[in-house]
Formats: C-alpha cells, structure tokens, sequence
C-alpha cells in the first residue's frame, strides 16, 4: 500500500492530458447520464489527497460524498478487506451466512442511537437502505402513507425519487413516480419568511396540519428525514424540529426514520448527527462513511420493528458483501482509534471561524452553516437571498483548476459544501480555505 504525499501539486493543468483522453474514452462507452463533476482520473488516493492520471495531486473537500471518512485506503478497511477477499469473495448471505455481516450488524446495534434491542439488515446503498426503511415500516405499521420533507434527498430508485425534493437532476423524465409519499415543510431558517427563531415552531405546526388534514395521522407508516438535509443545501434544521417531530411520531404511531446516509458515522462530530438534540430514532439508515468506500448501506431499528417483516421479505443477492462488511469493520476500528468524532469536531473549529471571516468580506455568502465537518456556504446576489448558481458553479470551477475537490448542492444549485475526510490534516484544511478564498476573490 503506497502512501499517497499529503500535499497539493500541480504538474499540469486540471484536467490534464491523460485525463483528456480518458474523459474521450468515457465520452464514448459511458452512458451520457452518469455525470462527472471533475474529469480528472484518479489514479491512487489516501489521507486528504487525490492523485489523478496525470500526477496532479488534489485536496479532497469531497471524500466521495461522505464517502471516505476514513481517508481512501484506511490501513483498517485495507488489511481487513485483504484478508476476506484471499477467504471468500462471496456467498449469499440468504443462503449460506457468515459472521461478518453479525459483527456489522452488533457494531449498529452498539453505536446507533438509544438502548433499547436493535437488529440491523444490511443492503448495498443509501437508496435501498430507505427503500427497505419504508417497507419495513408498512409492515410494521400496516399503513401507506410516507411523509417527507422540502429539500430532502433520499436516492435514484423509484421510491426513493419519490421520496426526493429535487426534481433537476434526479427526477426529471423518469416519472411516474410511486405513490402515497406526502411533503411537508422543512425548518429552514435562512430561508424562513417570518425568520429563522420562528422557523422550527411554524414549520413543525404546518407539517402537523398537513399530516392531520391532507393525510390523516393514523394512515402515516413513517416519517422520513434526514437529520441533516445534505443534497438539498446541508440544512440543519432549526432546533427543537426533529424532537417535536420524533415526539409526534411516537404519540401517533408512527415509525420515525432517521435519513444518516450523508450524517452518519462520525460526520458531524458525533456518530450520528441525530444525536445533537438527543433523538432517538425507530429506524436509522446508513451507507456512505459505513465502509471505507467499499459498496454497503444498512437499516437498523427497534427489533420488534426490524422483524416486522416476513422471512425472505428483506435482503438481496450483494447485500452485507462479505468484502464490504470486512471493509466496515475496518472503518469503524479506524474511528474508534483515531476518535473520528472529535476529528470531525476540529475541522469545523478550523473552518467555520474562516469561512465567517470570508462572509464578512464576500457579501455573495449569505450564509455559512453545518456541524463537524459537514459544512457549506450559500451563495446569493448580494443584498438579497436571492440564489446565486452560476456564481456557485464558477466558484467551484476556480477551486478545481487550483487543485481542490469541491461539490455543490442545494435546491437551488447555490450551496458549495465541504466534506474532508476526518483524516485530513490541517495543513491541506487551511490550504484548502485559501483557496476557496481565492476563488471567492476572483468572481
């Protein structure tokens, strides 16, 4: 395993020659669908950096999307993923299983929220974790109806479209959608009429009026959110939403689902971003930061809910890979011994003070928000809140020429958000926010 230098250079431009080529070859055999955010081939990848093709070396805001928390090729994940392969590659856990996919499921039930019994099932992507969430709750329940929030994002499947806020890119040409999934508002406070300390109140009485009027409470199988809402902006929503929200799930019976795809696993300075305002979820689905970067997502909830459903009526020919869960049990050894929790919570320390120095200078940052290190700036014209996209976009085009890895979000396509692997140092970290400075500058 060769250790990727934690430094930045540029040899070439970004993207260089090699990844040109590559960029034709993809061009020509990948379906024009699959989008690329930067055409720069990578060719090895660890700590805080990305090396393409090329020789370019990149800081990585991104870690894949939450990805990598653990850094791209985590000794643990490595070692661990090494010695299952040289094992098995494969069996099916439904037909003959093997311990790897208990531990995962003993190491859920350990680090999810709450004390009470858990039991986990195990699923290859964030998509199908909510996806079997929402099933296991019907059969929990006995009820249909979903309801979920403005500026959720829950994945690229049918139901999981449906359950999406966003139309552009996620939605659009691929309907009809599958049915009974209601929307409600989110507490989001930069964006709130009557401002951010009446948001969580008001839009939790509007989303109980629409639950008791449009829907009828005892129709509700689950309330679907992400305690954090990430594709659509990295919202936090206003304190005291989600207990009320959790509260009124239980009083009515309810399966109150906590979306930890993007949050989870130490992302947010806590292992689960739920855990800030002490919510107690039935149902809590992870993916992303679970594995190291290998392919593995998972529901886990309250046992007599989790076995709501009939055998056979929850699995997949992949799910809880042996490779994979091999390859979580690494990540999770990774976080507990480099306490990944409060790594996260020092990269916010760093960046959150710089990037409300820069709104002070940029008037085009309206708001600067996130916990631990999941955090954004919104981009508006300034003196108004009026979304600013294009400025996002040039943005983040400046930030990738110069050798830094950042994606944008939100509703509205305003939102750069910043991911770093919890391994990065702070050296890249600050390197990092001046260039992001930079860009600022240049626009």
């Amino acid at each position: 395993m060769t250790a990727v230098p934690q430094e930045r250079r540029l040899v070439t431009e970004v993207p260089g020659p090699l990844s040109r080529e590559l960029a034709a070859r993809k061009a020509a055999a990948v379906a024009d669908g699959v989008g690329v955010t930067l055409p720069v081939f990578v060719a090895r990848a660890g700590g805080g950096v990305v090396e393409d093709v090329d020789g370019n070396r990149l800081i990585d805001f991104g870690s894949g999307i939450a990805v990598t928390s653990v850094g791209n090729s985590a000794e643990a994940v490595v070692r661990r993923a090494s010695a299952q392969l040289a094992d098995f590659t494969h069996t099916c856990f439904m037909i003959t299983p093997y311990e790897g996919y208990v531990e995962v499921a003993e190491e859920l039930a350990a680090l999810t929220p709450g004390d009470h019994p858990k039991k986990s099932a195990l699923f290859n992507s964030g998509a199908e974790a909510v996806e079997n969430a929402v099933k296991i709750a019907r059969a929990y329940t006995k009820r249909t109806a979903v309801v979920v929030f403005d500026h959720g994002y829950h994945g690229r499947t049918n139901l999981t479209m449906a359950l999406t806020a966003k139309n552009m890119p996620y939605k659009e040409g691929f309907g009809p959608f599958a049915p009974e999934v209601y929307r409600v508002p989110l507490a989001y406070g930069y964006r709130w009429l009557t401002g951010p300390e009446n948001a969580a109140e008001e839009a939790f009485a509007q989303a109980v009026e629409i639950i008791n009027k449009q829907i009828g409470a005892d129709h509700v199988a689950a309330i679907v959110i992400e305690p954090i809402a990430g594709e659509g902006g990295f919202i936090e929503p206003a304190k005291g939403f989600l207990p009320k929200l959790a509260e009124f799930a239980r009083e009515n019976g309810i399966v109150f689902v906590a979306d930890e795809i993007q949050t989870g696993f130490c992302r947010t300075g806590q292992w689960f971003a739920c855990e800030d305002e002490g919510v107690v979820p039935d149902l809590i689905t992870t993916a992303k930061g679970i594995a190291g970067g290998l392919p593995l997502a998972a529901v886990t909830g309250r046992a007599e809910i989790m076995d709501a459903a009939h055998v056979g009526g929850l699995g997949g020919t992949y799910g809880g890979n042996p490779v994979a869960c091999a390859a979580a049990l690494g990540a999770i050894e990774t976080m507990k011994e480099l306490d990944l929790p409060a790594r996260a919570r020092r990269i916010g320390e760093v960046m959150k003070p710089r990037l409300a120095a820069m709104q002070e200078k940029f008037p085009v940052i309206g708001e600067v928000r996130g916990r631990g290190a999941m955090i954004a700036v919104e981009l508006v014209k300034p003196g108004t809140k009026e979304p600013d996209a294009a400025v996002t976009a040039a943005v983040a085009k400046a930030c990738h020429a110069a050798g830094l890895i950042v994606l944008t979000c939100g509703t509205y396509g305003n939102v750069l958000r910043f991911l770093p692997p919890l391994v990065i140092g702070e050296d890249l970290l600050n390197e990092g926010l001046d260039i992001i400075e930079a860009a600022l500058a240049g626009v």
